[in-house]
């Protein structure tokens, strides 16, 4: 669906390194620029096994791996020079060293007036705070996360996956995509994309915002329970599993009621009236979890099922790669790699009915494709490969065995 979009990763860690393997996923060609010295941090974080990076096999998937020093002057140039012949540009330096390094936005426009870069930050590219380095962390912190997140009596709870990285990709790759439509369908030239790691999750805390606006309420953290709707728990088994429910649908909680056998509650106003239940949310979740304890995970998810109830067991990740859903839509594919063997790892989400997404390979050693992709696109010769290579500009086969 991509193929013909050239995508310039110069970003380093997760969210905008994923934005761009999204797109690298439905055929865009991703150039993933790294420092000769280590390449991207993200190659030693997180698990390792042999020494290889296990997130950096997945998120580095489907791309070419240059290396390039972006801290001299030589390096800048050749950026610039490929930036001449790609499509998107994504980064997320701090934008004061980007200017510095004369790779800010108004510098590559010059060079080629038709690129789209995004740019994310820690904070935005305006405003007070727009200097600071930020991480995840400081996303989940500061969108309001984190504060309604965890037991009422507890401390504000992180999550231990890279939350705000990832909606913050999402968010970061339909922006590319609207901003290659405008460009390529209304003849526009290219345009800034501006992407940070609090707005986009701060944006999926809605209910959050409006009831305060509206009512001067402070949301609190709750537990697993939500004040919109009850049941709404996790509920633990005869067996020692979990299982999850919601109710936001008010004819759920009734069907609820019939499955456990307590048809008294729907002819019940404080029980079936949705909003006068919620009132009564510890008399529910108890009646509730005392039926879910006295049957089996599978047991209890038959009678939810048979009824039509929105209820789900919690999957550890064993359990989730075992599922028969997961394995009929095949969410996770084996790739082979030649450090690893192989490895499991999430396939392409979007499903289209004509272009499916792929995984091509998992991420390449640094600087695999550095002299392929030099001499491919900006005509480098054998000689000036083994100058960049002899002034530690890059590194290639040629200097890294």
């Amino acid at each position: 669906m991509l193929h013909g979009i050239r995508v310039l990763d110069l970003a380093t860690l997760a969210a905008g390194p994923l934005a761009a393997t999204y797109l690298g996923e439905f055929g865009a060609d991703v150039i993933k620029v790294e420092q000769p010295q280590g390449g991207d941090p993200i190659r030693g974080w997180g698990v390792q096994k042999g020494g290889i990076g296990l997130v950096w096999k997945s998120l580095g998937r489907n791309k070419r791996s240059v290396t390039i020093d972006l801290r001299t002057e030589d390096g800048q140039e050749l950026v610039r020079r490929l930036v001449a012949e790609c499509d998107v540009v994504v980064a997320n330096t701090r934008p004061h060293t980007l200017t510095r390094w004369g790779l800010d936005y108004e510098s590559l426009r010059a060079v080629n007036p038709k690129i789209v870069m995004l740019h994310v930050t820690g904070f935005g590219l305006t405003g007070p705070k727009s200097s600071r380095p930020g991480f995840g962390t400081l996303g989940e912190a500061m969108s309001g996360f984190a504060h309604t997140v965890g037991e009422s009596d507890g401390p504000p709870t992180l999550p231990s996956f890279m939350l705000a990285d990832g909606v913050a990709s999402l968010n970061a790759a339909y922006s590319i995509m609207m901003a290659l439509y405008h460009r390529d369908v209304h003849g526009a030239d290219g345009q800034l994309i501006d992407v940070n790691l609090v707005d986009p999750l701060a944006r999926l805390l809605e209910q959050s915002l409006l009831t305060y606006d509206q009512t001067g309420e402070i949301a609190q953290r709750t537990g697993n329970r939500w004040g919109i709707s009850a049941p709404r728990n996790t509920y633990r088994t005869q067996d020692d599993q979990w299982l999850a429910m919601s109710a936001s649908s008010p004819t759920i909680a009734l069907r609820v009621f019939r499955a456990i056998g307590r048809d008294d509650l729907v002819d019940d106003p404080d029980f079936s009236d949705p909003q006068r239940r919620l009132a009564h949310v510890d008399e529910v979740d108890k009646i509730v979890a005392e039926w879910v304890a006295q049957h089996t995970l599978d047991e209890a998810m038959a009678v939810f099922e048979a009824g039509e109830i929105a209820a789900a067991p919690v999957y550890d990740i064993s359990q989730l790669v075992e599922d028969e859903q997961m394995k009929a839509r095949e969410v996770f594919v084996r790739v082979e790699d030649p450090d690893l063997g192989s490895m499991l790892v999430q396939a392409p989400v979007p499903r289209f009915s004509g272009n499916p997404g792929i995984v091509d390979g998992l991420g390449p050693a640094l600087g695999a494709h550095t002299e392929e992709v030099l001499t491919e696109l900006l005509g480098l010769g054998d000689e000036q490969l083994v100058d960049l290579c002899e002034r530690n500009i890059i590194t290639s086969e040629r200097n890294s065995s």
